[in-house]
């Protein structure tokens, strides 16, 4: 069950974190994976680690999201699995942010999942088969974090476009859905400090927090044949994170 043997899979934002861990839990599926990343040193030093092929992209360019696709097909000659995952978190407080914050974050976390999603659909709808799944979080649809409005308007936006993407292209055998992880231990939550991680662990009631494994797996699930009947869904992966009513709630 869950063999993704001979499936070609985009994993955007593959170059570290999350994303790697998706993209090394595809490549043990067995699925060909295309790291796209515009970290041209980190896609490359993680395509050579995990044995899968790196193409450099800006997901904010329409334009090169259209020629990463192209280039895609034209090498493989069909896309099955898009994970798109790109996303970064810079903090800022809501009277201080700028419009050029908030437009970069919107650009970087939500519109490049539009880019990328219009770019393969046409793909998968000839193929009669495809699989979405995009790299929400809890944090927007869910919680709320200060400092983050922009970050959370755009994973919560990020669900709202996939929910009726899903409806527009279920008929075509493909479906969108999305993970929305909690705290999950990479790169970019190390930089946040040692505080806000111990702050961060006790919040969750297995006590730790995810690795991007935990992801990828949930993600190689939703990229799977065997998960023809789930669309349109947000699938929480946060070791209980969002359930306590209080922090005394946690044992």
């Amino acid at each position: 069950m869950f063999d993704l043997s001979q499936h070609i899979a985009i994993v955007t934002g593959g170059a570290k974190g999350i994303g790697k861990g998706i993209a090394a839990t595809l490549v043990k599926a067995g699925a060909v994976v295309i790291v796209a990343d515009i970290d041209t040193e980190s896609g490359a030093r993680t395509a050579a680690e995990l044995n899968c092929h790196f193409k450099a992209l800006d997901v904010t360019s329409q334009s090169a999201c259209q020629q990463l696709v192209q280039e895609v097909v034209d090498e493989w000659g069909r896309i099955d699995i898009l994970c798109s995952n790109t996303g970064i978190f810079p903090q800022a407080s809501l009277e201080e942010m700028t419009e050029a914050q908030w437009d970069q974050m919107q650009a970087v976390n939500l519109k490049s999942t539009f880019f990328m999603a219009q770019a393969v659909l046409a793909i998968m709808k000839a193929q009669r088969y495809g699989r979405i799944v995009i790299t929400s979080s809890i944090t927007g649809a869910i919680t709320g974090y200060p400092h983050w409005s922009h970050y959370g308007a755009s994973k919560a936006g990020q669900l709202g476009f996939m929910r009726s993407a899903a409806l527009e292209y279920a008929q075509y055998g493909i479906t969108i859905n999305a993970v929305m992880p909690g705290n999950i231990l990479t790169e970019g939550l190390a930089d946040q400090g040692e505080a806000y991680l111990e702050q961060m662990t006790r919040a969750v009631p297995v006590k730790a927090l995810g690795k991007p494994e935990d992801i990828g797996y949930t993600v190689c699930f939703l990229a799977s044949k065997e998960a023809r009947f789930i669309t349109g869904q947000g699938i929480v992966v946060d070791g209980g994170q969002v359930l306590p009513e209080s922090p005394e709630a946690i044992l």
